[in-house]
């Protein structure tokens, strides 16, 4: 019987080891550390620019409640880093890095300008642009309040989700804008079910379609969810993926598969490579990073037929920026 039973569970493994590896089943190539000069490195984002990887993070004492910095740094083949700028106020705690190119070519850098207000931190969104070795002071384009997390440009305009950081709570808003710096609210209630939905990120299809993985951190529900709608994006059907999903970001491979990454809060602290179904709202894990702790906030780019992820982990003590490379065979 025992012999039996060891035979069952191999013959599963094996089939599902096959399962995977149809699926084109994703492989590490590596991932090195690229930064950790400040006490603590986290919230990244990662593009490709001028033939060139930006990757963005913030520099601060901790987490939060300091004066943190954003830290942009620049390579030509992901090997060796240099810092390319730094952005500042001494009002404002400065966090969570947006990279972008605009339709004219800048690079644009989005991110949260928070304060405290009542002692509690209060968030607003601030912008900056570069032609190319230097930034524009950090400029507050959506009042305290209201945190734009990312944005995605399609067809000259960038879309991006906002939400309430202790005020407005229940909803998140959908907001367009075509310079970086003046916002139009396309859909007010996005998201709208009391459940606090905060980190989102927009994505689009070949026909127009737009998804949005969004995050929740609600009293009662923390699942994350996944969005679906067409133009002109005022309505959205959404579905539960039933795990938690932290620092979400996604994108299309050329096999057709989307592709999300972010923190998994399943018992075991890691970022995560997931497969993600848009359509039917389901996301399946398929390959753990090297990490622990604090950590998760991707940046994903799509270049030299794989996938480059920069993330941050505090797995080998100080919380420190990684980059990762990751193949998927087709």
């Amino acid at each position: 019987m025992k012999i039996a039973i060891q035979s069952l569970v191999c013959t599963c493994i094996v089939i599902l080891l096959a399962e995977l590896a149809a699926a084109g089943a994703p492989e590490l190539v590596s991932v090195e550390k690229i930064w950790s000069a400040a006490p603590h490195n986290a919230f990244t984002d990662l593009v490709r620019w001028n033939d060139r990887f930006y990757c963005a993070f913030r520099e601060g004492k901790g987490h939060g409640r300091d004066i943190g910095k954003l830290r942009i740094i620049v390579s030509k083949d992901g090997n060796k880093w240099e810092s390319a700028g730094l952005l500042t106020t001494p009002k404002y705690d400065l966090r969570d890095a947006a990279l972008s190119v605009t339709p004219d070519g800048r690079l644009m850098v989005l991110g949260g300008a928070q304060t405290e207000r009542d002692g509690k931190p209060v968030t607003g969104t601030f912008v900056s642009f570069s032609k190319g070795k230097v930034f524009t002071e950090p400029e507050v384009v959506i009042p305290l309040g209201r945190w734009l997390w990312r944005v995605t440009w399609h067809k000259s305009v960038a879309y991006g989700v906002s939400y309430g950081h202790n005020d407005g709570r229940p909803a998140s808003r959908l907001h367009t804008t075509t310079d970086g710096r003046t916002y139009k609210t396309v859909a007010p209630n996005m998201l709208d079910d009391g459940e606090w939905p905060t980190e989102a990120r927009v994505r689009f299809d070949e026909d127009g379609t737009a998804y949005c993985l969004h995050r929740r951190d609600g009293a009662s529900k923390k699942t994350a969810q996944v969005g679906i709608s067409k133009p002109p994006y005022k309505e959205w059907q959404w579905r539960d993926l039933g795990r938690r999903f932290g620092g979400p970001n996604f994108l299309r491979i050329p096999d057709g598969r989307w592709i999300a990454t972010g923190r998994l809060y399943d018992g075991r602290h890691r970022t995560e490579i997931c497969q993600l179904d848009v359509k039917q709202g389901k996301l399946t894990p398929i390959l753990a990073l090297p990490s622990g702790g604090d950590t998760s906030y991707p940046g994903m780019v799509w270049h030299d037929d794989m996938l480059w992820i920069s993330y941050y982990s505090s797995h080998e003590g100080r919380t420190s920026i990684y980059l990762a490379k990751v193949r998927f065979p087709t």
